[in-house]
């Protein structure tokens, strides 16, 4: 039986900007999916070719890369993806939108759609670009290029309209927030430097450290189990379960007993959500008066502690920072904060991460992420056993020394192919990610630091201002990324803010019509992985770094384009005006062909010369870069900062750890939330979602959301086989299958509702709606809502109600704190109270009968949203 009539190898993490992960084989049959798989490296290299390593722990416990890819979950199902019912299938505009006359801005998310030919669209979006450059100028054009998206480089899902536009004047660019890091980034960068995100990016060989010398991981926030699957594949699991092996006591910390916590802890902390700094207080005071921190240590590698100690022993407020006071605060009785704080001044403990949650993306995520700091200096980080230690990204934008495992040899890259703005590349007209919903409603804005994850500590005291003297403000929209809504803050803001008369065009580019895609003027259909070639690249999985020759497997799904080509097509209707308009194609693209750009890629990804083969490469589909000889040599970890702070500083103005910050004394002298030394912030900035507060009365829960379990931010929603999945959806009573809200017994008997009800989940800035899982895998107090479920909106904007359960609609616009332009997606007040979905239908007839071709096991179908379909 023929089972294949073609391979091709492709990176299926979710990265984009040019990286990967994923590695996986595709077979392909009568022009069709048919299979993914991993790739079985044995085939086509030797151990011995390479430089297979093992690495042991106590016991003599090793932990080896193993000779295939250890493919996660979304890349097995990607088919389903590709042949989603939600797929565009071709160039359509909102009936109601006519260029030439009335826009109606007000009904972009209600109104429907009709079909238009890629010629037609390709004309009427270059005479819109052409109109605005004319009235208003170039950095008129905002360009929403950032996020989560395809791993491609060529074909980049983020940021082929940049060329384009680059060639025509310029544009503004959303700068894409740390997203993943926002606390490490406006807090713990202060504290040890550690460029470019503020985690620990001194990593080298700390696997093996802690394996041999660490008593206790604490799993702080961390859902290794989950979070790797869209950027790592599962050796981030095999190395969880490895340190166990090797008699490591795991401790997870967090509101939700999430995946990681059910298979590898061995004690769970619920502290509250956004409570985590007075947790770390807490144990800081019971270090401090039971002198069971590193005195030593603290001398000679730190500056500024008896700043800290001051306010910890209450002599700043007279408040001392004691396991009584925190106990109602965190949620965690005074006697087991005590007993953490015992055991890790007398072990040798690490903290553990993988990024997301109430601990990073909360109001003040700068403070915890600081504490930390504070605390792993306290017990003198970078003595053996003695780290922390992260679960992804181990080669984050390109640095070595990031990963805690064996390194390759090198680690490639696609930049030479790649055909979109790096990460905190741009013009000098920028917008920060978190304030976008303000320049669409054509506000003047001021803020501090670029806001990208590549900039160094210093930028975070630089002014900037939008728009620029001289310039007019956003008129257009392009968005190759329409998730906003479901991925970042202040979602329903964000959805009145595209409402807006002063946004004149939206224009949306995408393989799947999902959130924001259905405010647009203009939708243009995308080409998913399978359908264009490209080259890539894996360089976070954990085993080998590796290159992709990624041949299309499938003809487009459609009329779709590869984003690359769809852009030229705008840019040929373009020329036709003449002028700076004149040959922009060519000028763009240098007349470079895919496989020339292909080619080109893999020449300058920096693999030596004497290891490259381009035919070899193509022929095979993808090649693995050997082990760095002499890995075991390299520094472990921040060892020699511990050895000699003097001679191995830190990126810090001291050189040292900073418990008292100076530039932001200097810098920031009247901002009381992120102060030169880390406190208890109860509110302030915008945030008021303590349980102490009076709008607790009203909204009695915290909310906590996470990276989702079947789902990467707003991708795979409507996979049928995830779907099959009984955690992954509630069917209603209707038939429809909501977004699961986990809820505490006590707090499901409090409100009145039981195992499969649905619920409105609210607060002011509106509601959105759940079916419940009664669950004791969340702390009473707390709800739990994965972000980045594919929004249904019944009613728009502010005030608004969605039935598909994403969750980011209703959380806080206001960023981290006033200089810290961060996203505060997590840790916030709602409130829960039971809905008759029949009650709803009656007072919502046309929103709720609307999904004629609706069904539960795959969710929405884009033909419920096209005229005539």
């Amino acid at each position: 039986m023929i089972i294949s009539e073609k391979t091709v190898v492709h990176n299926l993490g979710l990265e984009s900007f040019g990286g990967g992960a994923n590695i996986v084989a595709a077979d392909v049959l009568d022009g069709r999916l048919a299979r993914i798989r991993p790739v079985h490296f044995e085939n086509d290299y030797t151990k011995e070719e390479l430089n297979y390593w093992t690495i042991t722990g106590r016991g003599g416990k090793t932990l080896e890369p193993g000779m295939k890819s250890y493919t996660p979950p979304f890349p097995l199902v990607y088919k389903r993806r590709t042949y989603s019912k939600n797929r565009i299938p071709y160039p359509m505009k909102r009936v109601d939108w006519n260029p030439g006359g009335d826009r109606h801005p007000e009904m972009r998310g209600t109104s429907k759609y009709e079909r238009i030919s890629w010629d037609e669209a390709c004309e009427i979006i270059a005479k819109e670009i052409k109109r605005v450059h004319d009235e208003y100028g170039p950095n008129s054009i905002l360009c929403q290029a950032d996020g989560h998206g395809e791993s491609k480089a060529i074909n980049t899902p983020h940021g082929c309209m940049t060329r384009l536009l680059g060639e025509c004047g310029g544009f503004t660019i959303q700068n894409r927030n740390p997203d993943s890091w926002e606390g490490w980034y406006w807090g713990a960068k202060h504290a040890w430097g550690m460029d470019p995100v503020g985690q620990n990016t001194h990593s080298t060989n700390t696997a093996q450290d802690i394996a041999q010398h660490c008593d206790a991981l604490l799993y702080w926030g961390c859902d290794l189990e989950t979070t790797t699957w869209g950027w790592g594949g599962q050796m981030a699991s095999r190395m969880a379960f490895w340190f166990e092996d090797c008699g490591i006591k795991n401790i997870a910390i967090a509101p939700d007993c999430n995946y990681t916590a059910v298979v590898h802890a061995d004690k769970w902390f619920p502290v509250f959500p956004n409570t985590d700094a007075a947790l770390q207080l807490a144990i800081a005071y019971v270090w401090m008066t039971e002198n069971t921190y590193d005195r030593e240590y603290i001398e000679t590698h730190s500056d500024g502690f008896d700043w800290f100690e001051y306010y910890v022993l209450g002599n700043e407020d007279g408040v001392p920072k004691s396991p009584e006071w925190a106990e109602p605060i965190c949620g965690i009785p005074a006697y087991r904060i005590k007993a953490l704080a015992r055991y890790w001044a007398s072990h040798a403990v690490s903290i553990a991460h993988c990024n997301g949650g109430s601990f990073i993306r909360a109001a003040f995520a700068h403070e915890p992420a600081r504490l930390e700091v504070y605390l792993l200096a306290m017990q003198g980080v970078g003595k053996p056993g003695r780290i922390s230690i992260k679960y992804i990204e181990w080669v984050l934008f390109g640095m070595s020394s990031c990963s805690p495992l064996p390194l390759s040899k090198v680690i490639p890259n696609t930049a030479a192919c790649y055909n979109g703005p790096l990460i905190g590349q741009g013009g000098d007209s920028f917008v920060p990610k978190v304030h976008i919903h303000k320049a669409l409603r054509g506000e003047k804005l001021e803020w501090y630091g670029h806001g990208t994850a590549a900039d160094p500590r210093a930028d975070q005291f630089k002014h900037f201002r939008f728009p620029l003297e001289g310039d007019a403000g956003v008129k257009m929209l392009w968005s190759d990324n329409p998730a906003f809504t479901t991925s970042l803050n202040g979602g329903y803001e964000f959805q009145d803010a595209l409402k807006s008369e002063n946004l004149e065009f939206y224009l949306v580019q995408a393989p799947w019509f999902e959130d924001d895609a259905r405010f647009a003027d203009i939708v243009l259909p995308i080409c998913t992985k399978f359908e264009v070639s490209d080259f890539g690249t894996d360089n976070d999985s954990g085993q080998w770094s590796a290159v992709t020759f990624e041949e299309a497997a499938i003809d487009a799904v459609g009329e779709a384009k590869s984003d690359w080509i769809a852009v030229q097509e705008i840019g040929r209707a373009l020329e036709k005006f003449g002028g700076v308009y004149e040959g922009v194609v060519q000028r763009m693209t240098k007349g470079k062909t895919i496989e020339q750009q292909v080619k080109e890629g893999y020449e300058a990804c920096g693999i030596p010369e004497e290891d490259r083969d381009f035919e070899a490469f193509k022929k095979r589909g993808y090649q693995l870069i050997p082990t760095e000889e002499g890995w075991e040599d390299q520094p472990v970890g921040l060892a020699p900062f511990a050895e000699d702070p003097a001679a191995n500083p830190l990126e810090t103005p001291t050189g040292l750890i900073e418990f008292y910050s100076q530039p932001l004394a200097t810098m920031f002298p009247d901002d009381e939330l992120r102060g030169p030394v880390a406190h208890w912030r109860e509110s302030g900035d915008g945030h008021d979602d303590r349980r102490s507060s009076d709008r607790a009365k009203k909204y009695p829960f915290l909310i906590v959301s996470n990276h989702p379990r079947w789902r990467v931010h707003a991708e795979f929603d409507d996979v049928e086989w995830l779907r099959e999945i009984q955690t992954c959806k509630v069917i209603g009573p209707d038939g429809y299958a909501y977004e699961p809200l986990w809820m505490h017994p006590t707090d499901a008997a409090s409100v009145g509702v039981a195992d499969g009800d649905v619920v409105k989940v609210y607060n002011e800035r509106g509601s959105v709606l759940g079916g419940v899982r009664v669950t004791e895998r969340i702390r009473p107090e707390v709800v739990y809502m994965d972000h980045g479920a594919n929004s249904d909106v019944i009613v728009s904007g502010v005030g608004g109600l969605d039935r598909g359960g994403a969750i980011n609609l209703i959380c806080p616009t206001a960023t981290t704190s006033k200089n810290a332009d961060g996203e505060v997606t997590s840790g916030y007040l709602v409130g829960v109270e039971k809905v008759d979905v029949f009650e709803l239908a009656a007072k919502y007839p046309e929103e709720f009968n609307r999904n004629r071709y609706y069904d539960a096991s795959y969710g929405q179908d884009v033909r419920d949203y096209i005229e005539g379909a």
